[in-house]
């Protein structure tokens, strides 16, 4: 099993920023690659950036690139997503879990913390 709990969210104004931290406990931390994925209302939920279970290698969605950087502590058994410049389009509810990728996309294990809500008003 694997617990994880986010939490860093909040409102701010389009182009501002935010730190999203996800604490895990359970499993071996370090031996997966993370996510960080989002939902919106109304929307499924997407991927929006991850990183290799050493930190050396990281990927992002298209709409956040050059915007979110994502990061971990594997000491700390945390991982982070720094968000910056952000529009009101990120308003999403922010979701961590380990991760896997296909060779085409990211997909989440099925294990899921309670999420934390971002909200960017313009």
């Amino acid at each position: 099993q694997v617990q994880l709990v986010e939490s860093g969210g909040g409102l701010v104004q389009a182009g501002g920023s935010l730190r999203l931290s996800c604490a895990a406990s359970g499993r071996t931390f370090s031996s997966y690659a993370m996510g960080w994925f989002r939902q919106a209302p109304g929307k499924e939920r997407e991927f929006v950036a991850a990183i290799s279970w050493s930190g050396g290698s990281t990927y992002y969605a298209d709409s956040v690139k050059g915007r979110f950087t994502i990061s971990r502590d594997n000491a700390k058994n945390t991982v982070y997503l720094q968000m910056n410049s952000l529009k009101p389009e990120d308003t999403a509810v922010y979701y961590c879990a380990p991760a896997t990728n296909d060779g085409s996309s990211w997909t989440p294990y099925d294990y899921w913390g309670q999420g934390t809500q971002v909200t960017v008003s313009s």
